[in-house]
């Protein structure tokens, strides 16, 4: 498993989700990233929100925990 040393803030939206991914949780940080990242853009790509289903779709399937 790979280890970041960025802080969530100054992660972009890939880096984010594959943290989530790669522990199985989302934390309040992860979770203040994403969205801060998501509200700042005039637009959501395609290849955004296939990233954003895939979270949620994780988190549905009870393939990924909320953490504080």
């Amino acid at each position: 498993m790979k280890t970041s040393l960025a802080s969530p803030s100054t992660l972009n939206l890939e880096q984010i989700i594959e943290r989530i991914f790669e522990t199985r949780q989302i934390s309040r940080a992860d979770q203040e990233s994403f969205m801060r990242l998501l509200l700042s853009k005039d637009a959501l790509s395609f290849a955004d929100q296939r990233q954003i289903d895939r979270v949620f779709e994780g988190l549905r399937q009870g393939r990924l925990r909320v953490v504080d």
